[in-house]
């Protein structure tokens, strides 16, 4: 496959809002050993590209400037070492950073084949959400078939992914979300109670039910005491973002009281090794469902990867329903 020298790529201009993105060029990545380089086809947005964006989230050192953590497309080259692959397979990946461009390179071993009947788009929306909800509801959460659990903004890409995960693996679903058109879409995809936060107290429905097993919560701030007066004994709280901000104020007798478990992660400084062993649960658990139709990522909206900063003040507006992707 003849590579070009350069490529076109979406930049990080200064920290700053949705304009600071802007269309470049940059020299076309080799892969390192154990490496592969692919060919962009669609690459995902996420909330942790906003806050890169905005000189909140810095990338690893020996990662892309450029932002983007998830992508599908070809395999254009293949580093030292790497036998998986060959060249032109269609594969998603996780991503160190560098996704939004018409070339990424990735460790080979994070990249899973694209699942069968799959569009580029809809292939490049799974690894960042599937990878942290596998980590943090099944790995980290532990929750098991016939437990209760909730999870905060149902409607997002996270959420989407969450309620169809944890439905399928047969747990009992709740929602929270912030619109009748997002609790119906999330009821839509399994939840048996959505919960309009705007509206109704998402606690007493918890308690209702006598408390929440799991809950999965990228809020925090002001929704962390209330998490906890959520949770039923021996219930754990499985924390991902602080879109409300890192910081609460907690009676630690109740965690005490019922015995709450309280955990929290980030996934992009972990090591090679720890995603790649992501990777291959994720391929031996939630592949085959992905290809037998069962479950789905739910597509918003997809954009030009020239105008990334529409596509990042629609995620920032949080009138998405799912996942908002870039083509090259």
């Amino acid at each position: 496959m003849t590579l070009p020298d350069m490529m076109n790529v979406v930049e990080i201009t200064a920290p700053g809002g949705p304009e600071v993105l802007r269309a470049g060029t940059a020299p076309v990545p080799t892969p390192g050993p154990g490496e592969i380089l692919i060919r962009v086809k669609a690459a995902g947005v996420n909330r942790p590209d906003a806050l890169q964006r905005a000189g909140a989230y810095d990338p690893p050192p020996d990662a892309s400037p450029l932002p983007g953590l998830e992508a599908a497309g070809e395999v254009a080259a293949l580093g030292a070492g790497v036998t998986r692959w060959q060249m032109g397979d269609a594969v998603c990946a996780l991503l160190p950073g560098g996704g939004y461009a018409e070339y990424v390179t990735t460790p080979a071993t994070h990249a899973l084949p694209v699942p069968k009947g799959l569009s580029w788009e809809q292939a490049a929306a799974l690894p960042e959400t599937f990878f942290t909800v596998w980590v943090n509801v099944f790995d980290r959460g532990g929750l098991k078939a016939g437990e209760k659990f909730l999870v905060h903004g149902g409607s997002s890409g996270i959420g989407t992914t969450a309620i169809q995960l944890a439905k399928a693996f047969g747990a009992r679903v709740f929602a929270t979300a912030g619109s009748a058109e997002k609790c119906f879409a999330c009821e839509t995809l399994g939840a048996e109670t959505a919960i309009n936060y705007r509206d109704q107290d998402f606690v007493e429905v918890a308690k209702s039910v006598g408390g929440m097993d799991l809950i999965l919560d990228m809020v925090g701030g002001s929704y962390t005491p209330r998490d906890i007066a959520a949770l039923a004994p021996d219930g754990r709280l499985a924390m991902i973002a602080f879109l409300g901000g890192p910081k609460a104020e907690v009676n630690f007798a109740a965690v005490m009281a019922k015995r709450i478990t309280i955990t929290g992660s980030t996934l992009r400084p972990r090591s090679i090794t720890y995603k790649a062993d992501i990777a291959e649960a994720l391929e031996a658990h939630v592949w085959p469902l992905l290809e037998a139709g069962k479950i789905a990522p739910v597509m918003d909206q997809t954009f030009p990867l020239s105008e990334a900063a529409a596509a990042h003040a629609r995620m920032e507006s949080s009138a998405h329903i799912g996942k908002i992707v870039l083509v090259p």
